[in-house]
């Protein structure tokens, strides 16, 4: 049998969620269905996967926790699990994952991570809450990784976008190594203005650019054009920017996240990894950041 979507709607957006993953498939316009400002799946098979319980890559695919050894796929196992559906109005849908044999196997913990979508007007609000249902302190990162179309209308070009920062800030990148893990020590990454990141291509040669310190707001837009997009992550401390390398593929992805990837050839200890997440017993964590289609 095939997946049944489920689908929010008003009179301005509408929006479709698929269950595997609880991933976010579309996001266009309801009285003009061929504007769509979510990624559709070309070049890059996946349009906006959410990661947990780790984001990036792990040395080895694996982590050390009290001195075993687990096996981590990049992002966490989230983005390839079944959600079962909790909530479902027209409006918001609510997407729940507990722990099972297979999620045991490579994170000891009993959970249930759940992740809701609500639609206000051009808003799509994305609310993580994880529960630690075990009796041990739980350790876990999260993210996001939507996709979005550039350009948003015909007749533009990637090059004729651009990434404007909320106020003037000055970011650090985090350097990743060729093979994409966290290597070398923070530098500063100019912005024109303090605000503006052109876009071109070229950007993603050496894969994702990871930042910090941007203030919790980008927009995505041209001036030749009239759609734009809003990311909101007011405590994810990284943004992540990526499309592949070396193409001229036409999207990218903004990624707001709690963690990075493993250092270069260190095989992490989860508990004492740099930005992990700590959650005590019967305890619930909460992180909600937003898309705005303007």
């Amino acid at each position: 049998m095939s997946e049944k979507w489920i689908t929010l709607s008003n009179d301005q957006l509408t929006v479709e969620i698929r269950p595997f993953g609880a991933a976010l498939m579309s996001i266009r316009e309801t009285d003009a269905p061929g504007a769509a400002y979510l990624w559709h799946g070309d070049h890059w098979a996946q349009q906006a996967p959410n990661l947990f319980p780790y984001v990036g890559r792990l040395t080895e695919g694996k982590y050390r926790l009290e001195g075993a050894e687990y096996p981590m796929d990049i992002h966490g196992f989230a983005k390839d699990s079944p959600f079962r559906p909790a909530v479902i109005t027209e409006n918001e849908a609510v997407f729940c994952l507990e722990d099972d044999e297979n999620t045991y196997a490579s994170y000891p913990w009993h959970f249930r991570f759940s992740i809701g979508y609500l639609l206000q007007g051009r808003r799509l609000t994305i609310r993580y809450r994880v529960e630690n249902l075990d009796e041990k302190e739980m350790h876990f990162g999260v993210g996001g990784h939507p996709g979005f179309h550039v350009p948003l209308e015909k007749g533009l070009d990637f090059t004729d976008y651009y990434l404007e920062f909320s106020a003037p800030c000055h970011p650090v990148e985090m350097p990743f190594s060729e093979d994409c893990y966290v290597e070398g020590d923070p530098r500063p990454y100019p912005l024109q203005d303090d605000r503006i990141l052109p876009l071109k291509h070229g950007l993603f040669d050496h894969d994702a650019i990871a930042l910090k310190n941007t203030l919790g707001q980008v927009t995505l837009k041209s001036d030749k054009g009239h759609r734009a997009v809003r990311v909101t992550y007011p405590d994810m401390p990284y943004l992540g920017l990526w499309h592949p390398p070396f193409t001229e593929s036409p999207f990218l992805c903004i990624e707001p996240w709690t963690m990075l990837a493993s250092r270069k050839g260190i095989i992490e200890d989860l508990a004492t990894h740099p930005d992990i997440l700590h959650l005590a017993p019967g305890k619930t964590y909460e992180n909600t950041w937003m898309i705005e289609c303007i």
